[in-house]
């Protein structure tokens, strides 16, 4: 299916990274853009884009309604990725229940297609070794934790809205994301950017994560709109790389030494444990724990070939990613640091 003639896109959560990559490309090939912004959102991402802005959060009826009114295809790339909160339930409020806000009234819009970013962490963990795909249901919640089960159940509401009530939704399983725009940043983002100025002391030996470029998954967003069948869902990931192997091209843009000390894996365990000992006892939040040292490693490698087959998604090396993200993060560090 391809693009609706003079038809308005919609980007919600236009201002993150993924959402503003997909608004400067569907900029770039001539569409109208609508955007749906909180009045609170960093918006430099988007700045220099002629996009139609609209003010508002995914609780608010009668904004949904206003930029919802008119368009073809929405982009949906709210998310709330904290998972390292020790209270979940803004996960579960924006993750799930601003979701379902959304696709209320997406139903009723007569869409041509609802793209929606899950993630990898919604593909199930299969037997015998071999790559996982779209086909493999999740069946690892007992490891997973609290922003994982959220993601879940996020892609679930939005296949049962395909499935049952007919809304024409596509769900984008996508990677960690590396390349240029990263304003927030991203937590991985900042480790690229700690690599390329040298400053990043240690690797864990023993990660190994899926990774795909923001800009590819950009274009299989859009793909998505254009080709993908309702009620499906697209694994969105270029390879499996190693923490070590991201660092060193990082450092080779920055021209340092990439970490040669390696932590291994089961150290970082005892760490997260000892971590999570402290935050009960102070009652704050902290990015390690137990839970994020299992996320490093507990996903398999993943085939993408079901994008590739039917969106005609080709996604560069990520080694080109990394290696842009890190000059983006040298050249755009002053900035950076005013923010």
């Amino acid at each position: 299916m391809s693009s609706t003639a003079g038809a308005t896109k919609l980007v919600i959560g236009a201002s993150g990274f993924l959402g503003s990559h997909v608004t400067r490309q569907l900029v770039d090939r001539g569409d109208e853009v609508r955007v749906l912004l909180r009045h609170t959102s960093s918006t430099k991402a988007i700045d220099d884009l002629e996009v139609q802005r609209h003010y508002g959060d995914v609780f608010d009826e009668k904004a949904l309604r206003e930029a919802m009114s008119g368009v073809d295809d929405v982009f949906y790339c709210v998310v709330d990725a904290r998972a390292w909160l020790r209270d979940p339930a803004p996960l579960f409020r924006t993750n799930v229940e601003g979701l379902q806000h959304v696709l209320n009234i997406a139903v009723d819009a007569d869409l041509r297609r609802f793209v929606f970013t899950s993630s990898i962490a919604t593909i199930g963990i299969p037997q015998g070794g071999r790559p996982a795909n779209e086909d493999d249901a999740f069946n690892w919640a007992d490891r997973s934790g609290s922003y994982i089960q959220s993601r879940v159940q996020a892609e679930d509401l939005v296949m049962k809205y395909a499935h049952e009530r007919g809304l024409p939704a596509v769900a984008m399983c996508v990677s960690n994301t590396y390349g240029p725009g990263d304003w927030q940043p991203t937590p991985h983002g900042r480790q690229i950017s700690l690599a390329a100025m040298g400053k990043m002391p240690f690797y864990i030996a023993g990660w190994d994560g899926e990774v795909v470029g923001i800009e590819d998954a950009a274009a299989a967003m859009l793909l998505a709109a254009d080709r993908g069948r309702n009620g499906e869902r697209y694994i969105v990931s270029e390879r499996m790389m190693s923490a070590h192997a991201m660092y060193e091209v990082a450092a080779k843009v920055g021209g340092v030494a990439p970490p040669r000390f390696g932590v291994p894996i089961w150290l970082m365990y005892l760490a997260g444990c000892a971590s999570d000992a402290v935050t009960r006892v102070l009652r704050r939040d902290s990015l390690l724990s137990r839970t994020s040292v299992r996320l490093m490693h507990i996903m398999p490698p993943l085939d993408h070939g079901k994008a590739e087959r039917e969106l005609g998604w080709r996604p560069a090396p990520i080694h080109e990613s990394i290696d842009m993200a890190a000059r983006w993060f040298r050249d755009n560090r002053k900035r950076l640091r005013s923010e």
